[in-house]
């Protein structure tokens, strides 16, 4: 079976709305100033505005930076009215963000070029570091991140492990909040859309003396869902499988809407600036959200296990139910909750001391704690028999403390000294039932509790060199060494509290405990050349990896003992240009890129080895990781942006990446080695706006924007069966934005996915 996440009919509702009713209304009321280093050139002048950038622990020019970058000013947020990272990753190339669905929870699946990771379980690790105001987010739960009172998003593509305070091997996406400020200013943001969508956003920064700042900002936003939540029972009495509607279910037989929105996030900071030598900011953020699922239905299904019955409901619904009927030891039905809720706070401090013009020492530490409720229906039917579900609640705590020193050797050299250390901890809580394995026989039922501790930590320490041997030319060099560790402790007994006795062996696993530890060095080397002011080219070699761990859902004990694996490593190599051409009126990017990927975690269906039985004759269910195949990826990468004309700004950008398996392990029955080992791959997208000027009545800025998402894999229904695709698509969102002359009022109308795709 294969699910697709869907977005249209909440987007065409949106469309049809603003058309009736002019759109949807924004007014926004500010007196923000841009942060230093970050403003965008005015609109009379045509010449690219400068984006500063700390991808390599110190301020540089987008421009300067030997990196593929893409970064994201407030000011070209606030134009395409993005507010959420997943449509800034849209429109980056070769990035690839996707809000998961019931199984997952609150969770963000995020690939760059090609290399990511969509498990939310804690005993795997990102393959793209996320960040806020250089504070690492250190799982995939919760990462659905709001744009609240942003500065700058950077992107940065490829393997960041000398240059972050986490290893990661596909990238990391940075996003960084203003900073209190000595100016007295506030703003508020009103939104009113289809689908009773209500957004509510408002800052305000204080000097509360003349060292000492205050700023906060709080979000709200709430809209229905659009995907229809079915009762099968209900609609389809008399049906075949004897499925009957439940009593609650409302006459219309809709259980809920997937894909609502309901979120809430507050942030504080406070910032004391006594001198240019020392600077101290401490910050705290509050999230919290109660909504439906993530938006899926089902796109295909082999009817041979649903009793010939095809429960693909149409493009807007599902028959996801989140009930099972009475079986197993359970012994009675159930619902699991039709809900995901998230709450979390962090806090961290950013301190930084300047001894000198060529001497500088930050240190970050943070703290943040969550939870998160919700329930699972695996198969998106109504059936219990080829699906499974669960109750879950994932408790998390973090810890880190990351220390830099910078400096630099007159004309010479820059460099950088740090170290990096975390400890986490989470507690995962969960109640499965898998009955699905005993095919109809109550007697193989499998169902369980879980509350499982897994503990982990890292430490690393690494340097960064900026060596300037000619004029014009910069040779980088950077290297890092990570020390981890990581146990998972195994809960496993009845729903009860009693002993938990299977033909599987999953009540053996009780009181287990699985262990990884491991090390590596990573390191990068790059060198860059401007040959005029107008060109930069650089050339980099680097490598990252992904730790290793242990398998999180072993059916036996030998699973989870002998299933750890090792990390998976990225050897990447990468060429570009960076260019402001025609007197700074078009600056072109490009970037070619080649991967060479080894030790690739993967799930396996054949837990034969791991069971210690010949392959293929294991009799037990496996989910386990393994290291289980090797491949390359190679690509290139295109951004524009253009200033022709005093008002027109335009932009846009284009990937490729294309690659294949080098290796398939036996274990592996879902993919073949002549399967695509990334898709989809063509991606693009194109802006342009027109400021046009009403003197006294202030400005009109009508704004067009296109994403485009090339053809996307979804796997087999059966290793026998072709691959299925999702079909290629665009976005098409327009806005309109009138500001008055004193620019402290606007108000804006908005058409998102205009061709209803």
């Amino acid at each position: 079976m294969n699910l697709s996440r869907v977005s249209g009919r909440a987007l065409l509702c949106a469309a049809s709305f603003s058309v009736l009713a002019f759109g949807q209304v924004s007014a926004a009321f500010a007196q923000e100033t841009q942060q230093a280093g970050q403003q965008a050139a005015p609109a009379e002048e045509t010449t690219a505005p400068d984006i500063v950038v700390t991808a390599q622990f110190r301020s540089q020019r987008l421009q300067d930076t030997p990196l593929s970058i893409t970064a994201v000013n407030a000011d070209l947020l606030a134009s395409r009215n993005q507010t959420d990272i997943s449509q800034v990753a849209a429109q980056a190339p070769n990035v690839q963000m996707t809000q998961m669905g019931g199984a997952f929870g609150s969770s963000m699946a995020v690939y760059v070029r090609g290399i990511g990771q969509y498990d939310f379980n804690p005993a795997y690790e990102p393959g793209v570091g996320m960040y806020v105001d250089d504070v690492y987010y250190a799982t995939l739960t919760g990462s659905v991140l709001d744009l609240l009172d942003l500065d700058r998003v950077e992107v940065l593509r490829g393997p960041q492990g000398t240059l972050t305070g986490r290893n990661s091997i596909g990238g990391a996406i940075k996003l960084f909040s203003k900073k209190p400020n000595s100016t007295n200013s506030g703003y508020v943001e009103a939104v009113y859309g289809a689908r009773d969508r209500v957004d509510l956003r408002a800052g305000a920064n204080f000097a509360l003396t003349d060292t000492l700042f205050a700023r906060v900002a709080g979000v709200f936003k709430r809209q229905d869902g659009y995907v229809d939540q079915i009762d099968y029972g209900c609609k389809n009495p008399g049906n075949s499988l004897g499925i009957i509607g439940n009593a609650s279910t409302p006459s219309d037989c809709v259980v809920n809407r997937l894909g609502e929105r309901n979120y809430t996030g507050l942030r504080g900071s406070l910032r004391f600036n006594p001198n240019d030598q020392f600077d101290w900011t401490i910050t705290g953020d509050y999230t919290y959200e109660n909504r439906s699922y993530a938006a899926g239905v089902i796109s295909a299904i082999d009817t041979a296990k649903t009793g010939g019955v095809d429960f693909t409901c149409g493009r807007f619904c599902t028959y996801a139910s989140w009930y099972l009927p009475a079986g197993g030891q359970a012994g009675q039905a159930y619902y699991m909750p039709n809900n995901t809720k998230f709450t979390g706070w962090g806090v961290s401090s950013n301190m930084s001391y300047e001894f000198n013009d060529a001497l500088n020492l930050t240190s970050i530490t943070a703290y943040r704690r969550y939870r998160q409720i919700w329930g699972t229906d695996d198969d998106f039917t109504p059936l219990a028999s080829i699906g499974g579900a669960g109750f879950n609640d994932l408790t998390f705590r973090f810890f880190s403390q990351e220390l830099r020193l910078n400096g630099k050797v007159g004309e010479f050299a820059e460099w950088t000294l740090g170290g990096f250390y975390n400890e986490q901890k989470s507690v995962y809580f969960t109640r499965q039932d898998i009955r699905y394995i005993g095919a109809g026989n109550p007697a193989l039922f499998l169902q369980f509790t879980g509350n499982d501790p897994i503990k982990a930590d890292s430490k690393a320490a690494f340097g960064t060199v900026i060596l300037h041997p000619a004029p014009d030319l910069n040779v980088t060099a950077g290297v890092r060494y990570t020390d981890e560790h990581k146990d998972y402790t195994f809960v496993r007994t009845r729903w009860d509290g009693g002993k938990l006795t299977d033909i599987f062996g999953v009540g053996a696993l009780n009181g287990e405990r699985a262990n990884y530890d491991g090390d590596r060095v990573d390191w990068r080397l790059s060198v860059d050349y401007r040959f005029s002011p107008e060109v930069l080219a650089y050339a980099t070699f680097s490598t990252g990896f992904k730790g290793g761990g242990v398998t999180a859902r072993p059916f036996t004990r030998t699973q989870a003992t002998n299933g750890t694996f090792a990390p998976e490593t990225l050897t990447a190599y990468e060429a570009g240009l960076k260019t402001d051409l025609l007197d700074r009126k078009l600056r072109l990017n490009v970037s070619a890129f080649y991967n060479n990927y080894k030790n690739i975690q993967l799930p396996i269906s054949d837990c034969s080895l791991l069971d210690g039985f010949a392959p293929g004759t294991d009799p037990f269910p496996c989910a386990a990781i393994q290291n289980a195949g090797d491949g390359e990826m190679w690509g290139a990468e295109a951004e524009l942006s253009a200033s022709p004309v005093p008002g027109l700004d335009i932009d846009g950008s284009l990937s490729w990446i294309d690659g294949k398996w080098k290796r398939i392990s036996a274990q592996v029955t879902s993919i073949k080695l002549n399967d695509p080992i990334t898709t989809p791959n063509w991606r693009g997208s194109f802006g342009i706006q027109y400021k046009a000027d009403l003197g006294q009545s202030g400005t009109l800025t009508p704004r067009f924007d296109l994403v485009y998402t090339g053809k996307q894999s979804q796997g087999r229904l059966a290793i026998t069966r072709p691959l299925d695709y999702n079909p290629s698509f665009v976005l098409a969102n327009a806005r309109l934005t009138w500001r008055n002359a004193d620019e402290d009022l606007s108000v804006s109308f908005e058409v998102q996915n205009l061709f209803d795709k």
